[in-house]
């Protein structure tokens, strides 16, 4: 039993990278991270806002549910046309790439083989490559040297915009719940204070994801969310 378990996971794992290559899966968490960052920030400062405009339970809740849905679907709508964008330009390159490869093979052979050289080949052993690599497929070898881009591994807008709508969701619900639940005296600084740890747990994600400085992404987080919380509340309460 144990034995056809576990190659019922391995065989789900291996089905798992292959539907979603590593840029992809990438692609799917960058948008997942900005979604719940936005969803966080953006709802935080309706509802502060609003709270400082001395507005009752009701109209705070109503804006924070109006502000988490007109957010996701503007945050998923967004990261679709983005990656639908981009998917298109992916697939112009390939076809003008493969339309260069029918007119000008040898040139090709050479950029390739110039690519490999740059890389640390030497000149027998970097033409050697490419005029292999060519000869078992031309298009996704100059693609990926030139362009980075490898067929079929093309981005799914899909995939973005849904990460990004239900991320969106999923971190405005935390300014949300915390305006509506906490007590009346503290409703403001508690909802403050939830997103500060909510902002320096994305600003962590956001800057692991890109493999840069945690620190830096931590605090740059959690100044936008301070700063977007101040102008709204103080916005609301001149308006108040």
């Amino acid at each position: 039993m144990k034995s056809i378990s576990s190659s019922n996971d391995e065989s789900f794992s291996q089905r798992l990278i292959q539907k979603f290559h590593l840029s992809e899966q990438l692609n799917i968490i960058r948008a997942g991270v900005l979604g719940a960052n936005d969803g966080i920030v953006s709802v935080a400062g309706i509802v502060i806002g609003v709270a400082g405009a001395q507005q009752s339970q009701a109209a705070l809740f109503i804006a924070g549910i109006s502000g988490m849905f007109a957010g996701a679907l503007s945050m998923g709508g967004g990261e679709y046309i983005s990656v639908s964008t981009q998917r298109d330009t992916q697939k112009t390159m390939t076809h003008i790439q493969n339309k260069n490869i029918q007119a000008n093979y040898d040139g090709e052979l050479a950029d390739l083989t110039q690519h490999y050289e740059d890389e640390g080949l030497t000149p027998d052993l970097a033409e050697k490559v490419a005029t292999q690599l060519m000869e078992n497929d031309a298009l996704n070898v100059t693609l990926k040297s030139k362009c980075n881009i490898e067929l079929q591994h093309y981005f799914n807008p899909w995939h973005a915009a849904i990460s990004s709508f239900f991320s969106f969701i999923l971190g405005s619900l935390l300014p949300l719940l915390s305006i509506t639940f906490i007590p009346n005296p503290y409703k403001v600084v508690g909802t403050i204070a939830a997103v500060i740890l909510a902002m320096s747990f994305t600003g962590y994600a956001s800057a692991s994801l890109g493999n840069s400085d945690r620190i830096r992404g931590v605090l740059r987080n959690v100044l936008v969310g301070l700063g977007t919380m101040t102008i709204t509340y103080l916005i609301g309460g001149s308006l108040g």
